[in-house]
């Protein structure tokens, strides 16, 4: 008899985990559902965009700035070298006052600009008010900066509610998120960030990628991806151009 329950003790302990494994699969595959929506929205609210529609064979590179003063030349350098002249660089404006001849520079090189707030805090962590006011600030001084015509925002770390989506669109911005993340300023390794690029990477994606000094491997991984991108045909185009033409489709955030 006793052997009799160890036995049926084992069954059920592989049964639970086969139970658990089927729930956590099942969330995967639900949280990898949503993530292929273009959006995201408040019910009835402003939207996020995080991916374009894919009807055409377009991806937009996107690199975030908010610290350091080395690594965005060669990344332009790169850029340049293979052509590419309309990526989209979110900018804290924090950074992008001390360092103005690198926004002249990724704006001359045809490239994009969007806004990442002031201060580079957690929006969500803020109250509306202080949300209101970093996003006032850094717009002043992108004007001052003379970069033009940003519409496109991407709150730090890319942290918001449908609070921070609210301000944001009465303000006049899209906030953008992104779809494919090169994990890069964990400084995997270069393999590794292109493997986490060119895995996910397809037609209306937007890419997620650093140009500040803490992503040390980026430089290195980046010409691996372009190169990529150009087999597929992928053509990189501005978060602006990949979503001007897009029919959004939602899902509801609390």
């Amino acid at each position: 008899m006793n052997f009799f329950y160890v036995v049926n003790g084992k069954k059920l302990k592989q049964l639970a985990i086969i139970v658990i494994t089927a729930f956590f699969t099942a969330g995967i595959l639900y949280i990898e559902n949503i993530s292929n929506q273009p959006v995201f929205s408040t019910k009835k609210g402003p939207v996020a965009v995080y991916k374009g529609e894919g009807k055409e064979k377009e991806i937009a590179l996107t690199f975030d700035i908010d610290w350091g003063d080395e690594k965005a030349i060669p990344i332009l350098d790169i850029l340049k070298e293979q052509g590419i002249t309309n990526a989209t660089f979110f900018l804290s404006a924090s950074w992008a006052e001390r360092h103005p001849q690198v926004v002249k520079r990724i704006v001359d090189d045809g490239h994009e600009v969007g806004s990442m707030g002031y201060q580079s805090e957690n929006y969500t962590s803020l109250d509306n008010a202080k949300v209101k006011k970093d996003i006032l600030k850094a717009k002043d001084v992108f004007q001052k900066l003379e970069v033009k015509n940003i519409h496109l925002l991407r709150p730090p770390n890319g942290n918001f509610n449908k609070e921070v989506l609210q301000i944001a669109t009465t303000l006049g911005y899209s906030v953008v998120h992104w779809s494919v993340d090169s994990h890069d300023w964990l400084n995997p390794g270069k393999e590794i960030i292109v493997s986490n690029v060119i895995s996910k990477a397809d037609k209306g994606d937007i890419i997620l990628m650093h140009a500040s000094d803490s992503a040390k491997q980026t430089k290195d991984a980046l010409p691996e991806i372009l190169n990529y991108l150009k087999d597929k045909e992928l053509k990189v185009t501005s978060v602006s151009e990949l979503i001007s033409n897009t029919k959004t489709k939602s899902s509801n955030i609390d």
